[in-house]
């Protein structure tokens, strides 16, 4: 197969300055066709070679990745249903007209929470420091405060609020907190060891320190005055500890191929991890809500300007992450396309990924069918200037204890 418009694509990517670098990832058909690091890890303090075991905060992949995924497990484990209210876990969430909000309405972003609150900035004014247990406990009370930003099931309003929440149900529900739920009821059984969460509590409490060699940095970010690297750079989910529903995953893109691929396999019945039934129903969009695209936990391509591009089939879902990450799967082309990248590096308000993404898709697509195809468009590949350096591989393991002993991201809590 020749992929050599997927190259461009990424390489023009890197220097028209969409993003620092990228580790992209295509399997079709269960074997993986394209695997390729492009670009830099960092060019903040200094330019570091990129390569394609490099570690990426995956932002609001955690949703599907993580939090979606350990709805899945309640559900088929029999401890919840998609239509449960949520006011059967928190019997103070009722208030405000929120009585009748249900999981599936939170998972499908249609639950008529606001999309965004400033958790952190709340307690940046209120608490001398962040990153302890007890700015978890206000971020879950002020959830249950919260009032309705419109009536729940009417449309579809994408919220971080309703991940926080059903993060928090995970925990209430499992008595585990969710980064060791994922830990031990998700990644470990698939034998997974180099994906989770980055546990800022555990970091200053046992003297632990990122390997952040291995680590893609983000965002010089304003009010934590330094570049971020192996902490995560969402800032509620940060001034939470590093462990939210909402984002806070770290992971290498192999482990989150191996984990998609999975999914993939238990949609098909192919796998054991979960039933298939819990995997399609989650994986089929929500009817319900008009113009709604959003399946539970997942999105499916929309009409017109899709990040997936333009030859995703309508059988598709996939999910986007502010830091540059996404996941598309065409589970009737039998094709997966992950694309890893810190376009947030140095500085968030970086948007050039919005026409990189769709491009990326359309490129792949017609390198693995090259014969005209109902839908194929031509691929853009000539709107960046200029070449780019090679990079050179890096190497290494996720946390370390000082002085750099490897350690598992899911370290236990003795």
């Amino acid at each position: 197969m020749d992929f050599s418009a997927v190259d461009e694509v990424l390489d023009g990517a890197v220097r028209d300055g969409a993003f620092p670098g990228a580790v992209v990832l295509v399997r079709q058909a269960g074997e993986i066709v394209y695997r390729k690091a492009h670009g830099f890890r960092s060019l903040e303090p200094e330019r570091t070679p990129l390569d394609e075991d490099t570690v990426f905060d995956l932002a609001s992949l955690t949703k599907p990745l993580a939090t979606t995924l350990a709805i899945m497990r309640l559900v088929a484990d029999k401890m919840v249903r998609l239509d449960d209210p949520v006011s059967r876990f928190f019997s103070n969430f009722g208030t405000h007209g929120k009585g009748t909000i249900t999981l599936r309405q939170l998972l499908s972003h249609s639950s008529g929470l606001a999309a965004h609150r400033t958790y952190f900035e709340e307690l940046q004014h209120s608490k001398p420091t962040l990153s302890t247990l007890k700015p978890r406990d206000y971020v879950y009370a002020e959830l249950l405060r919260e009032k309705l930003a419109h009536r729940p099931g009417t449309q579809a309003v994408y919220s971080d609020l309703g991940f926080l929440l059903l993060g928090a149900l995970v925990e209430e529900i499992s008595g585990m907190s969710l980064d060791q739920f994922c830990g031990e009821k998700l990644y470990r059984p698939l034998g997974l060891s180099a994906i989770g969460f980055i546990d800022l509590d555990l970091l200053h409490q046992r003297q632990l320190e990122a390997a952040t060699e291995i680590i893609a940095p983000t965002e010089h970010c304003p009010w934590r005055n330094r570049i971020l690297c192996g902490e995560v750079h969402d800032d509620n989910a940060h001034a939470m500890g590093g462990v939210a529903g909402h984002a806070g995953l770290f992971a290498p893109i192999d482990e989150v191929d191996r984990l998609v691929q999975v999914l993939v396999d238990c949609y098909h019945d192919r796998h054991t991890f979960l039933p298939a039934a819990v995997v399609r129903e989650f994986w089929t969009r929500d009817g319900s809500v008009p113009g709604s695209t959003w399946a539970c936990g997942w999105d499916t391509p929309s009409p017109e300007g899709s990040s997936s591009g333009a030859s995703f089939s309508p059988r598709s879902v996939g999910h986007l992450g502010f830091t540059g990450t996404s996941v598309w799967i065409d589970l009737e082309q039998d094709v997966h396309v992950i694309l890893l990248s810190n376009r947030v590096h140095p500085r968030r308000d970086n948007r050039k990924i919005g026409a990189v993404r769709p491009a990326l898709h359309d490129a792949v697509m017609q390198s693995l069918f090259p014969v005209e195809r109902p839908g194929a468009v031509p691929v853009a590949t000539d709107f960046y200037p200029a070449p780019q350096v090679a990079a050179e591989p890096v190497a290494g393991g996720l946390l370390t204890r000082s002085p750099r002993v490897p350690l598992s991201v899911h370290a236990a809590r003795a």
